[in-house]
């Protein structure tokens, strides 16, 4: 059965809206190198709405600018949790009907890790249904003071710890499964 990964940014104070504003002072060859490692593991990306669509509009965009992953990025199959959404392009599939259940069988398929990026409506459904696997924390030394907070709203969830990575800039990668 193939994993779910949620990767997600956020910051001392828990935020994680706006980490193009807070999070880049400290993006750097480690960092780079872990979201790599994450990536490189994956054959599909699980994204929300919001954050489909604001991928969908960089990457195909960054691929023309020459970057190295934005092919692959693009090439990647993308399932996308939606109940708004009518259409998808940039090589996506709307989860349609009971979203659980279809993320429930692209787990079940064959291939290689699926690679969550973003935090938001999506991961109620989630974290009730048990279907994230390991959630990858990247806890950024920074205060942000307002904003979107991870896990807003959600009812009290008990994760273990199974690892954490210390980069020289200051971010932690917690690595958290569910008990």
């Amino acid at each position: 059965m193939r994993k779910l990964i949620e990767s997600t940014f956020v910051t001392l104070d828990g935020v994680i809206g706006s980490p193009e504003k807070w999070g880049s002072p400290y993006w750097d060859k480690e960092h780079a190198a872990y979201g790599e490692s994450l990536f490189a593991a994956s054959d599909a990306l699980l994204l929300g709405r919001v954050t489909y669509e604001a991928f969908a509009q960089v990457w195909p965009k960054m691929e023309e600018a020459g970057d190295e992953d934005a092919g692959r990025m693009n090439a990647l199959p993308k399932y996308v949790a939606s109940t708004t959404l009518k259409e998808a392009t940039w090589n996506a599939t709307i989860i349609e009907g009971d979203v659980a259940q279809g993320i429930t069988k692209l787990k079940e398929q064959p291939g290689q890790n699926i690679l969550k990026y973003g935090t938001g409506e999506l991961d109620r459904l989630l974290l009730e249904h048990k279907l994230v696997d390991e959630y990858h924390l990247w806890m950024f030394p920074v205060l942000a003071g307002s904003g979107q907070r991870i896990f807003d709203g959600i009812d009290t969830t008990h994760l273990g710890l199974v690892k954490s990575t210390t980069f020289a800039s200051g971010i932690i990668v917690l690595v958290y499964e569910p008990k």
